[in-house]
């Protein structure tokens, strides 16, 4: 093969030489040819690379078709309803409810009703008004600024794996709507208050914003934070749905002088944050650590994040809040799902518990070990639509979290190119050429409008189930899956 490619290249350059020795116009073809013999060259003597060895120039083809794989998936073979993570409907709902269009669906369900695991809304023949939604008080009795919550908020993405001016769009969007942002676990950024609105500000492994040079937990520089008037709530997190157990990691190509100063680290280094925490190894720990906080946020509510994996960790969790008395003010519930951040595939694809299940065992827990009242439960992991927030509700959430929703609203096409800096839309990068394609003016408006529409939706589902006071949603309300195969009727 290389034989042959070095004899055809020396043909073509005696071909192009010999006609322009009697026609000199032609010379302007060695520029294109020239370029390509020179790619030839180099492709048959590299050594990494089989397919160009043997198949020189054409082999880019190959490497060519793989990099707009996604979009020709997306633009030309996605059908409406199969697209992963989030089908193109989905998409299109978030886009038409943010850009304040109508958000409806001509011609009926694209959907296989009878497919085994269709799971529709049991409503009632007596629908009641719209009811309105309430405000959710987190906070308990060791709290002395207790919070009041929208039932729908902006999931943890930090500042780093999203743009500066994403996150300002979403900043400036909650504010505007009222419901919160949290910050995940790459530190509370002046991106993050700069809408002036609500903020949970996530504690993470490597305890950026509040660390010590050795990464260990700092108390003077946790306060200086937690204790500004835009943070309303602090989050621990253990572990998050994209990869439970697995610490992320900060390529020094992306940790900028910014970033750094945020983080309290140091810049243009590789950061990695460890799998656990090192304050604590157990659940007595845990709740100490999280009344700590709680002490030195002058008693603003404190909670966790994990994404469940073993119910016998959680209950003895619940045994020793009994025990101690001491309880973290609430529990985000993060569905095996969940997805923002990137991770190996083994995690995404094969740790963890997804969001129902996770979510009823959680309530049951705490319910069972009678300490339900005092913490509240949140729910994060592919919420999308007001049905997939109803169904968190009815399975035990007091209010729910989304991430790519709020990303989509401010502009990501789900190009998948979240962990490679080169987000086209100027999402899930730290580029500048890229970043100021996304216009914060612009985009602000379209997170309050999801928002608000998302809830609107929210009312009339309810209204149509004849629920008034959603104390009363239980999962019943929901058929079960392969209801319909099992030959029970409607009920």
């Amino acid at each position: 093969m290389r034989r042959r490619f070095f004899v055809g290249a020396a043909l073509a350059v005696l071909f192009i030489a010999g006609v322009g020795w009697f026609a000199p116009d032609a010379w302007w073809a060695m520029v294109v040819v020239g370029p390509l013999v020179g790619v030839g060259v180099y492709d048959v003597t590299q050594r990494h690379n089989t397919i160009l060895r043997n198949f020189p120039v054409l082999g880019h083809l190959r490497y060519f078709f793989e990099f707009i794989s996604p979009e020709i998936q997306q633009y030309f073979i996605e059908r409406h309803t199969d697209g992963m993570p989030l089908s193109k409907n989905q998409r299109n709902l978030v886009d038409a409810r943010a850009d304040g269009r109508p958000a409806t669906h001509p011609f009926g369900t694209e959907h296989d009703l009878y497919a085994p695991s269709y799971e529709g809304l049991r409503h009632t023949m007596y629908p009641v008004d719209p009811p309105t939604l309430p405000r959710v008080r987190v906070g308990g009795p060791g709290c002395s600024q207790p919070y009041e919550a929208s039932l729908f908020n902006i999931s943890a993405m930090s500042f780093g794996a999203l743009s500066s001016n994403a996150i300002r769009a979403m900043s400036h969007g909650a504010a505007q709507g009222d419901f919160y942002l949290n910050t995940g676990e790459g530190g509370l950024s002046d991106h993050h208050l700069a809408g002036g609105g609500d903020v949970v500000w996530q504690i993470g492994t490597a305890y950026f914003g509040c660390r010590t040079r050795d990464g260990d937990f700092d108390p003077d520089a946790f306060r200086e934070r937690a204790t500004l008037p835009n943070v309303k709530m602090i989050e621990l997190k253990l572990s998050q749905g994209a990869k439970p157990g697995h610490g992320g990691v900060l390529p020094a190509a992306k940790n900028s002088e910014e970033i750094a100063k945020i983080r309290l680290i140091e810049p243009g280094t590789v950061v990695r944050s460890p799998p656990g925490h090192r304050t604590f190894s157990d659940a007595e720990g845990m709740l100490r650590f999280v009344d700590r906080l709680r002490t030195l946020a002058d008693g603003k509510p404190v909670g966790i994040k994990l994404c469940l994996g073993r119910e016998a960790e959680f209950a003895e969790l619940c045994e020793a809040m009994k025990r101690l008395d001491l309880y973290p003010d609430f529990v985000t519930v993060d569905g095996a799902e969940g997805g923002t951040g990137a991770a190996p595939l083994e995690f995404p694809d094969a740790v963890g518990i997804p969001l129902e299940p996770a979510l009823s065992a959680v309530d049951r827990l705490l319910r069972e070990h009678g300490v339900r009242d005092r913490v509240r439960v949140i729910a994060s992991g592919k919420i999308l639509t007001a049905v997939s927030l109803l169904r968190a509700l009815c399975y035990g959430a007091d209010l729910c979290n989304a991430a790519r929703a709020f990303m989509l609203a401010v502009g990501c096409i789900q190009a998948q190119r979240c962990d490679t800096n080169s987000c086209p839309t100027g999402v899930a990068t730290q580029r500048p050429d890229l970043v100021k394609g996304l216009v914060v003016e612009q985009k602000k408006d379209r997170v309050t409008n999801y928002h608000a529409a998302t809830l609107e939706a929210l009312r009339d589902l309810l209204a149509a189930c004849g629920v008034d006071d959603l104390a009363d949603l239980r999962p019943d309300l929901f058929l079960e899956p392969n209801h319909w195969r099992h030959g029970r009727g409607a009920t």
